[in-house]
């Protein structure tokens, strides 16, 4: 473990079009090589695609509903005791949950054929429904945090 001092978390303004925090996130982690402004395009097109195929208002309460669906709780670390390592779970920060998501949801957006805007579309939609490749993702996940429950002593 590093004995320097903490990394300070740089705070991420709203987005211009909605004013939303989460929506920013996610643009700065479609982003590539620095183009913003394509990032932007494709955020903001994916969410327009959303409400058209969802037919609701309001995309700030369709992503984050999204993103509450997908983003896991639990998860399991390795930790070694008397010379054998154990899958611990451990609840996880809401940070590292975000980041999880929008990591899960981006690869799963870029394995779908097609532009990128779409995937991501149908993505985000199948995250609202509770449904698809991500939801599976975190099912698995919790599934093996509480198969290993019974190791949860050990912390």
């Amino acid at each position: 473990m590093s004995r320097r001092r903490r990394a300070v978390r740089k705070p991420v303004s709203g987005d211009p079009r909605y004013n939303n925090v989460l929506i920013e996130q996610l643009t700065n982690r479609v982003m590539r090589c620095g183009k913003k402004s394509l990032a932007r395009r494709i955020v903001y097109g994916a969410i327009d695609q959303v409400c058209k195929k969802l037919n609701k208002e309001d995309p700030a309460e369709i992503f984050s509903t999204a993103l509450d669906n997908i983003r896991p709780k639990l998860e399991v670390k390795s930790r070694r005791v008397g010379g054998a390592n154990y899958q611990m779970p451990v609840e996880i920060p809401y940070v590292r949950q975000v980041g999880l998501a929008f990591r899960w949801i981006i690869l799963a957006a870029n394995k779908r054929a097609g532009r990128m805007i779409d995937g991501l579309a149908d993505e985000l939609v199948d995250a609202y429904n509770n449904v698809g490749e991500v939801v599976k993702k975190r099912d698995e996940m919790h599934r093996i945090a509480q198969s290993n429950r019974a190791f949860a002593f050990f912390k």
